[in-house]
C-alpha cells in the first residue's frame, strides 16, 4: 500500500516532533482533560484573588451581633412596592433571642442595604506583596446587620463564602507543596538506592517498608501529637506539610529504584561514565530525566490525594487552626448537632463541594496526561 505525499509529510512531521509535542497534541484532543485543566485554573485563580473576591470586611468579620450559622442572605433586585428593577440590596437583619433554645436567631427587617461593586474595605496583599483594598462587592455600611452572606454564615457568625475563599489558599497550597516535597524526596532516595546499591539500597528500602507498614491515619495522628497544640498557627501549617511529605515519598522511591536499575545498565549511562562524568551528573543529568513523563502523571494524580489527607486532618481537628482555616476544618462544623442539624443549615456542606470539584478536576487532568504520554493510546 502506497502513501500519498500529504501522508508522508505528516509522518515526517510526527517523527520530528519531541515527546512532549506529541503528548500535547494528544492532550488537546481529550475534552474531559481540558475541562479538568480549565476547572483547576479557575479554582486556583479563585484562591489567588480570594481577598478581592471576598466581601468587604464589614460584612465578613463583623464581631457585632454574631449569629451562629446565619442562613444565606436573599439578594433582591426589585422594589417591593413598585416591582421595578433597582440596585441589588439585602434587608438589614437583627437578632432575636429564642427563649426556648436560648440561641440568637436571624430576623430580617424592612430596612434596605444596597449592594455596591468595587467597595473599598480592609487592606490585603495578593501573593504577599501586591497591596490592595478593593473588594468585589459589599454594602459599605458600617451599621450592624447590613451583611451580605451569599452562602450563609459559619459557627462564629462569619461569612462562609469569605472563609471558603481563604480556606482554598491553605488547602490548595498544602496539597501542591506537599506533593512537590514528597516527589523530590522520593526521586532522590530512589535514585540513591538504584545508583549506589549495596547497604544504601538496603537501608532506604527497609525504611520505605517501615513507613508503609504503619497505617497512614495512625501515623498522621502520631506525628501531629508529638507537637504541642498551642504552637504558632503558621508553624502548624509547616508541620502538616512536613508530615504529608514524609509519609508520601515511599511509593515513588520504589518505582524510581526499579526504573533506574534498568536505566543504569543502558549504553548512554556507560558512555557518560567513560567520559569522566561524576556520579551526581550521571544521576541528575542522565538517569533521572528518564522519569519525567512518569513524574508528571504521578504528581497530577497525587495532589488530590494530599488535598483529601489535609482535609481529613483538619476535619479531625489536627490540621489548620485559627485564625487559618482549610476546607476540611470548615466541613467539620457540619457535624455539630448531628445529622438532624443539616436540615436546618445545609449550607455548611458547601466547602465539601469545593473539595469534590477540585479532586474531580485533578483526576480528569491526571487521566488525560496519562493517556497523552501512553504510546499505546496514540493513533
Amino acid at each position: 500500500m502506497t502513501t500519498t505525499a500529504p501522508q508522508q509529510k505528516a509522518k515526517e512531521r510526527s517523527l520530528g516532533q519531541s515527546q512532549f509535542s506529541v503528548a500535547w497534541g494528544q492532550f488537546r484532543k481529550n475534552r474531559l482533560a481540558k475541562t479538568g485543566g480549565v476547572g483547576l485554573i479557575l479554582i486556583y485563580l479563585m484562591a489567588l484573588f480570594a481577598p478581592f473576591l471576598a466581601p468587604d470586611s464589614l460584612s465578613s468579620y463583623s464581631t457585632t451581633d454574631i449569629t451562629r450559622f446565619q442562613p444565606p442572605t436573599p439578594v433582591h433586585f426589585r422594589d417591593p412596592r413598585t416591582g421595578a428593577l433597582t440596585r441589588p440590596y439585602v434587608n438589614k437583619f437583627s437578632q432575636q433571642l429564642n427563649m426556648d433554645t436560648f440561641v440568637n436567631e436571624y430576623k430580617a427587617t424592612d430596612e434596605k442595604c444596597p449592594i455596591y461593586f468595587g467597595v473599598r474595605g480592609a487592606s490585603y496583599k495578593i501573593l504577599g506583596f501586591i497591596p490592595g483594598n478593593l473588594h468585589l462587592y459589599g454594602t459599605g455600611n458600617e451599621q450592624p446587620g447590613c451583611n451580605v452572606f451569599l452562602i450563609g454564615g459559619e459557627a462564629l457568625g462569619r461569612d462562609l463564602l469569605t472563609r471558603t475563599l481563604y480556606a482554598s489558599q491553605i488547602s490548595l497550597t498544602i496539597g501542591v507543596v506537599a506533593v512537590l516535597l514528597s516527589t523530590f524526596i522520593g526521586l532522590f532516595m530512589g535514585a540513591l538506592a538504584a545508583f549506589f546499591g549495596g547497604i544504601t539500597d538496603t537501608l532506604i528500602m527497609r525504611l520505605v517498608e517501615v513507613i508503609s507498614a504503619i497505617p497512614t491515619l495512625f501515623l498522621l495522628i502520631l506525628l501531629r501529637s508529638v507537637f504541642p497544640q498551642n504552637i504558632n498557627p503558621i508553624l502548624v501549617l509547616y508541620i502538616i506539610l512536613g508530615i504529608l511529605a514524609f509519609i508520601g515519598w515511599g511509593g515513588l522511591a520504589r518505582v524510581t529504584r526499579g526504573q533506574l536499575l534498568s536505566v543504569r545498565e543502558q549504553d548512554f549511562v556507560s558512555a557518560a561514565r567513560a567520559l569522566g562524568a561524576s556520579d551526581n551528573r550521571v544521576m541528575w543529568r542522565h538517569m533521572l530525566p528518564t522519569m519525567t513523563t512518569y513524574v508528571i502523571v504521578t504528581v497530577s494524580l497525587a495532589i488530590p490525594v494530599f488535598i483529601l489527607l489535609e482535609s481529613g486532618l483538619s476535619f479531625l481537628g489536627i490540621g489548620a487552626v485559627e485564625p487559618y482555616v482549610s476546607w476540611g476544618s470548615l466541613l467539620a462544623q457540619a457535624q455539630e448537632g448531628g445529622l438532624s442539624s443539616l436540615n436546618s443549615r445545609p449550607w455548611v456542606l458547601i466547602p465539601g463541594f469545593f473539595i469534590v470539584f477540585t479532586v474531580g478536576c485533578f483526576q480528569l487532568l491526571g487521566d488525560g496526561l496519562r493517556d497523552a504520554f501512553d504510546p499505546r493510546k496514540r493513533q
